[in-house]
């Protein structure tokens, strides 16, 4: 098999929810985004990844973001991949799911004047509800993140294994859904860039232990207090300085755009370590922080790299103010 493995992050139309049959898998063009839904079995997903090989054929560029369980079943079922294959394990590429659109898009822009397909599975079992909900979030982004582009994506679903209601959100999500012989318009389709309920609903409240940092005008005791929180946690020096950076960024940005100033609260479950900033500002833009700018532009960096270097990022932004919420696992993901 010849294609590239990776789990790099890098540098992205929307097409109206389609007739009655959606696009046909030979009359793709623009973007088309289709949910493949399949019931746990080997079988069911050899049947899912045949339908991808058929649009594909053996030329097009492939971006390949799967759980391990299901690369291997994916492999066997695609033979030999083109040489622009890109494989991915989507539970580091993916960990956050805020990093799958910036990867994509990077590698669209390696491909320019080729219609690209992408084969994702962004959900599975183990992750955590807040997990499941940016997924959501991901998927509804999507309809805007590659607007004009000539891009196909197929994002499976196991039946078999998720909740109903993440099964039900990617009806809500994709125009088009393929299951067991047959395919269909999405009657439930919300739109490009439409969220489903429960996506902007209030973050639960930080837990009754938390800590707190008031900022205003000085990243100094935002720094120190998230090193302080990243060492009483255990995290690695690595990761350590990840968190102090996001932290960082996300307040440098308060001070820089949001009346100067906010508050950091810090707080640990068994899973993980969680530091929450909390500021004036609005972000309007639903995309930001999905976009991995050039080295030489003036600014919007900041958010990418809080994307990048945490686990999980969940943001609530509107006219009164914004909450950025950072997760950072204590341990290896199993």
């Amino acid at each position: 098999m010849s294609g590239r493995d990776g789990t790099a992050d890098g540098p992205a139309g929307v097409a109206p929810a389609p007739a009655a049959r959606g696009p046909l898998l030979s009359d793709l063009a623009g973007f088309a985004h289709f949910a493949l839904l399949y019931d746990g079995s080997d079988q069911d997903l050899g049947r899912a990844a045949a339908i991808v090989s058929r649009a594909a054929g053996s030329e097009a560029p492939l971006h390949v973001a799967v759980p391990a369980r299901t690369m291997r079943l994916i492999r066997e079922a695609l033979g030999l991949m083109p040489g622009a294959a890109f494989l991915a394990d989507m539970t580091e590429l993916g960990r956050n799911p805020a990093r799958i659109i910036p990867a994509a898009r990077s590698f669209a822009d390696e491909h320019q004047g080729q219609h690209v397909y992408c084969l994702w599975e962004p959900a599975w079992p183990e992750r955590s509800p807040a997990e499941l909900l940016e997924i959501t979030r991901h998927e509804a982004l999507c309809n805007l993140a590659f607007s004009g582009r000539e891009m196909t994506l197929f994002c499976l679903y196991d039946t078999s294994r998720l909740p109903p209601g993440v099964i039900g959100d990617a009806e809500l999500t994709h125009p088009v859904v393929v299951a067991p012989g047959r395919q269909r318009a999405s009657g439930s389709y919300l739109g490009p860039g439409r969220l489903p309920p429960g996506c902007d609903d209030p973050l639960p409240p930080p837990a009754q232990d938390a800590v707190s940092v008031i900022f205003d005008g000085q990243l100094g005791p935002v720094r120190e207090f998230s090193a302080i929180q990243a060492r009483a946690a255990g995290l690695e020096s690595a990761r350590a300085g990840d968190l102090v950076l996001a932290v960082s960024e996300l307040a440098g940005n308060a001070i820089g755009h949001a009346a100067g100033g906010g508050v950091v609260r810090s707080w640990r479950t068994a899973q993980e370590l969680l530091c929450q900033v909390e500021d004036h500002g609005h972000i309007a833009d639903p995309l930001a922080g999905r976009r991995r700018q050039p080295a030489d532009a003036p600014g919007g960096h900041g958010l990418w790299l809080v994307n990048r270097v945490c686990d999980l990022v969940e943001r609530r932004t509107g006219p009164e103010g914004t909450i950025t919420r950072l997760h950072m696992r204590l341990r290896a993901a199993v």
